[in-house]
């Protein structure tokens, strides 16, 4: 297996790529606004969450597991999507508002993590493949931990939703904030009102919706397409199939690190709109593909990630100033 993340010398690829785009496109940055809309997804898919722990609170534990699995993983993953939308401040514009929005959509995923996400995205985006900054790389005792057995890659995949509980603990940046205490609390909250409501099945069906959401399932599948080294120097890859439709666009991940005021409903008009850019790149086909690769390739492991030196942080002021 290897021992060590390669290192690139090479500077963030979406800075530069992005002011090139504004510059021979300057027309796409009338998409740079927020989109109020998203809230009402918001509204949708939690009050979809609700339901079907209402339905299933009369279901035996089996079918608990079924529409935790079939329906509850699709919809707490679109919910990540959304959270990702309000980490970006792309639904009011407004950081107080879109921090309400995040919370909101815990509720129909049982687990307090929007604050925490928005501390460590945001880093992940200034940070790009930096080791002490960005959360979605992997300790180094976990990556030799996992190595390239297919087992444990399968079983580091079915427990994801704890590796990212853990992983920010390493930053080097304080992640504490009053934010995650009101998170906390109102998730709390929440999860006792679903008990109440709808009874231990009901709140397992919200809860296991999450954890198979980010864990071993094509939905999960995108936490590895979007930055595992496919192919050789490319760092970032999107995906562009059908399962777009009900992950709000999370497939177009370049197009997102690229222009990061863009929000979710615009971002395949960036690809329409500057086709010169993409199609270069390697784009994932499929999430099983995706799955099937990371979990059978046997040189792949965790350490399959570019990574770079810490880098000055060019801000997407500079995109929208190109």
């Amino acid at each position: 297996m290897n021992h060590e993340f390669p290192l690139t010398n090479s500077p963030n690829p979406h800075i530069g790529r992005g002011k090139q785009i504004v510059r021979a496109h300057p027309e796409i940055r009338e998409y740079f606004k927020p989109h109020a809309a998203t809230g009402a997804w918001i509204l949708g898919v939690v009050g979809l969450q609700i339901g079907v722990a209402a339905l299933v609170s009369g279901l035996s534990w089996a079918w608990t597991l079924v529409a935790a699995y079939l329906v509850g993983a699709w919809a707490s993953h679109a919910l990540f999507v959304l959270i990702h939308d309000a980490t970006h401040n792309m639904i009011s514009g407004k950081t107080v508002t879109d921090r309400v929005w995040g919370i909101i959509c815990n509720i129909g995923q049982g687990f307090p993590s929007a604050m925490s996400f928005r501390t460590f995205h945001l880093l992940h985006h200034s940070h790009l493949d930096e080791y002490d900054y960005d959360g979605d790389l992997a300790y180094h005792w976990e990556a030799r931990l996992v190595g390239r057995s297919p087992i444990r890659k399968m079983l580091w995949l079915v427990l994801f939703s704890i590796v990212e509980v853990v992983r920010p603990m390493r930053l080097k940046k304080e992640l504490f904030n009053h934010w995650l205490v009101v998170n906390a609390l109102v998730i709390i909250a929440t999860d006792a009102a679903i008990f109440l409501a709808f009874g231990a099945k009901g709140l397992a069906y919200v809860v296991l919706s999450t954890f198979f959401g980010i864990g071993l399932h094509p939905a999960g599948a995108r936490w590895i397409a979007e930055h595992y080294t496919f192919k050789p120097g490319q760092e970032t890859y999107s995906y562009y199939g059908p399962i777009n439709k009900v992950s709000f666009n999370i497939g177009y991940h370049n197009e997102h690190h690229d222009l990061v005021r863009v929000p979710w409903v615009h971002l395949p008009k960036v690809r329409a709109i500057a086709p010169e850019f993409y199609e270069p790149l390697y784009s994932h086909p499929s999430y099983l593909g995706v799955l099937r690769w990371f979990l059978f390739d046997p040189t792949v492991d965790l350490y399959t990630r570019i990574t770079r030196r810490r880098t000055p942080f060019d801000s997407e002021r500079d995109v929208m100033a190109a």
